[in-house]
């Protein structure tokens, strides 16, 4: 590892070997004397060394160790099993074994990195972590969904000292959650370095105070850290950058730092015709912190930010910028198919794109701080956050999570709400409300520009507890009313609905089957305190105090099947599936929520043996009137509810069924389903043909069963199996079905109602990937990607 002046920050993720079970590592009681797998050097004799070296044995064992890229979920590579005797947790997480695993990796560093501060950051490791550095016991960490550093600048060797070992315990046997959580270092790992003297941990607070068309005041808040044993005089420089890399302002300040010690220094720059950030346009600035001691650069750090204003209001909702806006909301978990909860940066980015092209405008991280990189993909695509504590908790540990998530996660735009808690059992009592106070006292302390909430499922109105937070979450508000009851008896309140709807709906099903756990998408399953997004939305529209909505959820996810529970390992609720096949709620959200003239119909029409029959049919569409047809013959004409779906009874008969959308009287959109004959052949859909040759970009590949003309097979489940060459390889695959039970790092997988997925890692070299599907009986497919490294994604 090469060394560079001034701050470095390399990414950690390759050259990781893992092994799965428990490897007992004993307590040295001399320092660094762990010894073993925890250390690379050799064990020395010695009467004193009885004592102190305690590797004693470790050595000896034979460990079968895999080497793995970051980040890595081991969870998911596991079985389903139904007996939690077996190590199984239960249904809420998906029928899949936890455990304990280790990770190790070897490094070298150069002489010259001596004297320099080295830290390493792992923004999110499951359950219970311990790491050991050179056969020292570093630290534990105890929580999966907030990052943590340790400072090894001691501990590590450079240059002839020798080579660099990190080993870390993952102790992911209990659960912190309800849901899928995964198994492992998930997230990435970060190597990093700085000058003794540098701009702390999350060093800068950067707040827009003032902000209108014409002028912004920018104010900037900078924490200087000196871990030199003396005073040092320092000069910091800040230069303001918009998008196009033009300085649009800068000013420097002097002062002075205690040895090993601290100091806050302010700026506040003004910015004439601020480029404004929204969902629309998100605009984006970059504030650069250059810290000088006797006018040589110590320290260069970057933070990037946007100039917007946001406030709510008890009668008229949500303004941004000064503007009325309805926010349009999902909440969501982080896993998908092929992947658990590791997922590579740009799978997080075609996930929040799907929403972003559903008409959503907002994210919320249910029910934990997202991972760093969601943040800056929502800064830099326009979708607001509510960004979500873990829970209700004014532990030490507690508290420690909740700050770690302000100090980090302050500077987005994107960021608009600190949710605290969600469905806590202690809501509404006075314990709860005293811990709820402390964690919103922190958060204002912390960030005093946005407001804080809690997503409430009861207790709204008792013992004082919604009033500590500046929000009241509604989860299911409509529930006899009760969020429009309590605008009336409590008109000051500000009210949002944190959580909604809970439709529950199985891709391309239609009518429900317990057997094989799946609930038709006409939503005749719906749990007892969940509505259908209409419902919800209307609300919504009819009662602007509401807010905005945030549907449980954009995907459906592993874990909390419901109402069925085994053979199902995955929800219902998404309004698209694992795989990110949307489903017909998909299509009716976007048509509420998005302006572009657009028609969806259900069901699919093959429905052999039917004929004759009444089908419903529904049709979702934001254009003035819809027109239907069967086979070319007007079914009539209906005039669109724009908060609601048009419903037609037709009589089966195979062949084309289409809508045409109209506005003012002309075609202005339309969708057909179409009678689709025997699976013929195997399409392949990629997201994108190019990437980027950087060993982590991932594709999403579409599979489909298409008949001789190229139409989707809306019942198909023939197994394709997948054979990728070139510059990439096989990450994962998926189909959405929720009960299926297939491995999902396999080379096979049989398509769920049309369609399957895969996908396809780049490698490190550019070059072509070729990949190819099979299955027997159906003409193969083949797709060419292209990677080089200057692709992005």
């Amino acid at each position: 590892m090469s060394l560079e002046t001034g701050r470095s920050r390399s990414l950690f993720d390759e050259n990781w070997s893992f092994y799965k079970g428990d490897i007992h590592i004993p307590l040295a009681v001399k320092a660094g004397m762990t010894g073993g797998i925890t250390d690379c050097g050799s064990h020395q004799e010695g009467e004193w060394l009885d004592i102190a070296f305690n590797d004693k044995g470790m050595g000896q064992r034979q460990l079968e160790w895999q080497n793995v890229g970051l980040p890595h979920d081991w969870c998911v590579e596991q079985q389903y099993v139904q007996d939690e005797s077996l190590g199984s947790r239960d249904g809420s997480h998906g029928y899949l074994p936890g455990g304990i695993g280790f990770y190790r990796t070897t490094f070298e560093l150069p002489a010259e990195g001596a004297g320099r501060k080295w830290t390493v950051r792992f923004d999110g490791v499951s359950g219970l972590s311990t790491v050991w550095v050179n056969g020292h016991l570093i630290g534990e960490h105890r929580g999966g969904y907030i990052g943590f550093a340790y400072d090894l600048s001691d501990v590590l060797r450079y240059g002839e000292e020798g080579r660099n070992v990190i080993l870390v315990k993952v102790d992911a046997t209990e659960c912190e959650g309800w849901w899928y959580e995964g198994c492992g270092i998930y997230r990435h790992v970060w190597l990093e370095q700085t000058d003794r003297l540098h701009v702390a941990e999350y060093g800068t607070y950067i707040t827009t105070p003032e902000v209108t068309q014409r002028q912004a005041v920018v104010h900037v808040s900078t924490r200087i850290c000196n871990e030199y044993a003396g005073e040092r005089s320092v000069s910091l420089h800040t230069e303001i950058y918009d998008a196009a890399g033009k300085q649009v302002c800068g000013g420097a300040v002097q002062g002075d730092v205690d040895w090993y010690g601290e100091t806050e220094l302010e700026q506040i720059f003004k910015v004439e015709q601020p480029a404004l950030w929204s969902p629309e346009t998100p605009n984006l600035y970059k504030a650069v912190s250059i810290v000088k001691a006797d006018g040589i650069e110590a320290d260069r750090y970057e933070t990037v930010f946007g100039i917007r204003s946001i406030r709510f209001d008890a009668e008229e909702g949500f303004f941004l910028n000064g503007e009325p806006m309805l926010i349009k909301g999902t909440c969501n978990h982080q896993d998908f198919a092929g992947m658990g909860v590791a997922l590579p940066d740009s799978l997080i980015e075609y996930k929040l794109r799907l929403l972003k092209e559903m008409g959503s405008n907002a994210y919320r991280s249910a029910h934990h701080p997202p991972t760093p990189e969601l943040l800056d993909m929502c800064d830099r695509i326009g979708m607001l956050v509510m960004d979500e504590n873990r829970k209700l908790d004014s532990s030490p540990n507690g508290l420690s999570q909740l700050k770690r998530m302000l100090y980090r996660d302050r500077n987005h735009p994107s960021v608009i709400i600190w949710n605290l808690e969600n469905e806590e059992v202690l809501e509404g009592t006075v314990t709860g409300m005293r811990i709820l106070k402390t964690l919103a006292e922190t958060a204002r302390r912390v960030d005093p520009t946005r407001p804080t909430s809690a997503a409430m499922n009861h207790g709204w109105n008792e013992n004082g507890y919604n009033d500590v937070v500046d929000i009241t979450g509604y989860n299911y508000g409509h529930r006899d009313h009760l969020d429009v009851r309590d605008h009336e008896r409590y008109p000051q309140r500000v009210i949002i609905g944190s959580e909604c709807a809970s439709y529950t709906a199985t891709r391309g099903i239609y009518e429900d089957d317990p057997v094989r756990g799946y609930c038709s998408e006409y939503g005749t399953n719906i749990p007892s305190w969940g509505c259908s997004p209409q419902q919800a939305w209307t609300d919504m529209v009819n009662h602007r105090f509401l807010t905005g909505v945030f549907m449980w959820t954009g995907f459906d996810y592993r874990g909390e099947p419901t109402p069925y529970l085994w053979p199902c390992v995955n929800s219902h609720f998404g309004l698209m599936d694992t795989c990110g096949f949307p489903k017909d709620s998909y299509y009716y959200m976007q048509a509420v929520w998005r302006d572009e003239p657009m028609v969806h119909l259900l069901p699919h029409w093959n429905w052999p043996g039917s004929e004759g029959k009444p089908v419903e049919v529904r049709v979702f569409s934001n254009t003035d009137t819809v027109e239907l047809f069967l086979n070319g013959a007007s079914l009539g004409e209906q005039q669109v509810n724009r908060t609601g779906y048009l419903s037609w009874e037709v009589k089966y008969e195979p062949g084309e069924l289409k809508a045409i959308g109209k506005r003012g009287g002309q075609p202005v959109a339309e969708k057909a389903a179409v009678t689709a004959g025997q699976p013929y052949q195997i399409g392949l859909f990629p997201d994108r043909l190019a990437g980027a040759a950087d060993g982590a970009d991932t594709i999403p590949v579409r599979v489909a069963v298409l008949d001789r003309q190229g139409h989707v097979v809306p019942t198909a489940d023939n197994e394709i199996r997948f054979e990728v060459e070139g510059a990439g390889q096989l990450l994962g695959v998926g189909n959405g079905n929720p009960s299926s039970h297939e491995p999902d790092k396999a080379a096979v997988r049989r398509a769920f109602n049309g369609w399957c997925l895969a996908l396809i890692q780049t490698s490190p070299e550019a070059g072509t990937i070729k990949v190819r599907a099979v299955s027997t009986g159906l003409a193969a497919a083949e797709a060419d990607l292209h990677t080089t490294s200057e692709a992005s994604i």
